[in-house]
């Protein structure tokens, strides 16, 4: 026997209410695969959880908007950045369930995913979701291949703030970078 999680910081997973109902793990250093969620189970679901929403939900509908991000580390740095209107997806692929959990707080969805080809696609795919499900999206491209927790790091919260206000309509993004 082996510990599921060793050498890997451990993140719990909660729902709405704050009940852990799973943990996550990101590797430490090197390492396959890069984050590991606990396995799925009849109280948690990856595709139906947004990390940190319940922390986070009074912020969402405060400000009539969800900051959504891949992964742990995005959630933590933009929230000290002080977006406290973030969640983060559990991986790259948003779900129609994460979307309608979202849509219980608000409409209005920035997304900041990775810059890598994964996290692109993923944005690509979710604009659908979107669209089915009436919401008004927006996309922040990140400048210098930075993912959102490298970003606050490099350049600090002011230029967050800056990017999430210089957001573009992810119809527009798709038009510019997708059919373009």
């Amino acid at each position: 026997y082996y510990d599921r999680f060793r050498g890997r910081i451990m993140f719990p997973i909660s729902d709405l209410s704050g009940n852990v109902v799973a943990f996550g793990g990101r590797v430490l250093g090197d390492g396959e695969p890069k984050y590991l969620n606990s396995p799925e189970t009849p109280v948690y679901t990856k595709g139906r959880t947004l990390f940190g929403l319940h922390a986070t939900r009074d912020a969402v509908r405060k400000r009539d908007s969800a900051v959504i991000v891949e992964g742990y580390f995005d959630f933590l740095a933009l929230w000290i950045a002080g977006v406290e209107n973030v969640v983060a997806s559990l991986g790259t692929a948003l779900t129609r369930d994460q979307v309608e959990l979202v849509k219980r707080f608000t409409r209005n969805i920035v997304l900041i995913f990775d810059p890598d080809e994964a996290g692109r696609h993923a944005a690509e795919r979710s604009l659908q979701l979107f669209l089915e499900e009436k919401m008004h999206s927006r996309i922040v491209t990140l400048p210098g291949g930075c993912d959102p927790a490298d970003y606050v790091a490099q350049f600090g919260a002011g230029k967050v703030a800056a990017a999430l206000a210089q957001s573009q309509s992810m119809v527009d993004y798709y038009i510019d970078n997708v059919i373009g």
